[in-house]
């Protein structure tokens, strides 16, 4: 552990994902103290169309205790 998922719009490439991925090892292994091989990463696709209801309001919008960083935007 820790284990992080990324969700965003389908459209990045494999190579994106992993360049994502690599970046967020790297990240939490500075600021949290982790080994490498604790670490594991998901990225999940959610359609543009999709997003308000399976990510905003469920999980940003209805999770604010765990939001560590609010997004700049809103949504209906």
């Amino acid at each position: 552990m820790p284990h992080v998922t990324v969700k965003l719009y389908p459209g990045k490439t494999d190579e994106q994902k992993t360049q994502i991925a690599d970046a967020i090892v790297a990240a939490v292994m500075a600021s949290a103290g982790v080994p490498e091989a604790a670490l594991s990463v998901a990225i999940v696709d959610v359609p543009e169309a999709d997003w308000a209801a399976t990510v905003y309001h469920p999980e940003i919008v209805g999770q604010p205790d765990v939001l560590v960083r609010k997004p700049g935007y809103t949504l209906p």
